[in-house]
């Protein structure tokens, strides 16, 4: 059995390793605690199957089947694999919506790993609440654990007006409550939970309150995609980590008078597109993330 340290050398001496982010408590030292063995798994986001715009990605239609074939390519099979959220790209048309969610999951149904987990954005489901999504791929939030960490699968885009809800945040807190306070504790998003620009819809409008029910837990961080571009930010212990999109980058938040996709450079075809793994080193409580690119140069 490889330990961490073997299994990112064995990534990087493939050549498929980007920049790398450490992510954690500072000065953690680890726990050592007997039969939680160190992991990895890859987070993918906003494919937006369906969407066309030539300026903004003239292989709209093949970017996501790149990705999935660079999964594919790991030298090393990840533990599991998530999606967070825009699985598709919006649409008014309800039997369109249903056509362009069938044919993402047709598309990543080629993926080896088929320990793959599904989260709806706001492209997939504010026309409709969800209903579409979930007849495709279950329930919209969840949790589950993984060798000593406890997963946890936040819907902030099912509601219009980009909330998580009474009723969800409800049941994260019943959740949390069966975790000790220093637990291993991974949040995966669509949007952000905290206001990076809502001026751009970079926000969830409860999201205070999720920050708050995860406050008392020590090890806490966020994983989140809708924002097209790598970002990471702190609230108070929590790391927040964003994930690049496999369509169309955006800009830095504020950056512009108003949120215009990065137009395509065909000097630099696919710039800003890309997938992460994320390693959790269990013991310490973090994460050491590697970016990756949709298709290699």
């Amino acid at each position: 059995m490889r330990n961490a340290i073997d299994r990112r050398d064995f990534l990087r001496l493939a050549g498929l390793g980007g920049a790398v982010f450490a992510s954690g408590l500072a000065g953690c030292a680890s726990l050592g605690r007997a039969g939680q063995d160190d992991f990895y798994f890859v987070q993918l986001s906003d494919a937006h199957w369906g969407f066309s715009g030539a300026a903004l990605n003239p292989d709209a239609g093949g970017t996501l089947h790149k990705a999935v074939a660079a999964v594919n390519d790991l030298a090393v099979a990840p533990d599991f694999i998530v999606f967070t959220g825009d699985l598709t790209h919006t649409t008014d048309d309800p039997k369109e919506r249903r056509r362009r969610l069938a044919e993402f999951r047709d598309i990543v149904g080629a993926l080896k790993n088929k320990n793959v987990r599904f989260m709806p954005g706001e492209h997939d489901a504010s026309l409709d609440k969800g209903q579409a999504w979930k007849e495709f791929f279950g329930a919209s939030y969840y949790s589950f654990d993984h060798k000593g960490v406890h997963f946890v699968a936040v819907d902030n885009v099912s509601d219009p007006a980009a909330r998580i809800g009474d009723e969800q945040l409800a049941w994260l807190k019943a959740d949390l409550a069966a975790q000790a306070g220093d637990a291993r504790i991974v949040v995966f998003a669509h949007r952000p939970l905290f206001d990076l620009y809502p001026q751009w819809d970079w926000a969830t409008r409860d999201g205070a309150q999720a920050i708050e029910i995860l406050m008392p837990y020590k090890n806490v961080t966020v994983f989140y995609g809708h924002i097209h571009q790598e970002h990471h930010h702190m609230t108070g212990h929590i790391a927040h980590h964003s994930a690049k999109s496999l369509i169309f980058p955006l800009p830095a938040p504020g950056s512009l008078p108003k949120r215009v996709p990065v137009a395509w450079d065909p000097a630099q075809p696919y710039r800003g597109l890309g997938f992460r793994s994320v390693e959790a080193e269990v013991g310490k409580a973090a994460y050491e993330i590697t970016e990756y690119p949709v298709a290699k140069a």
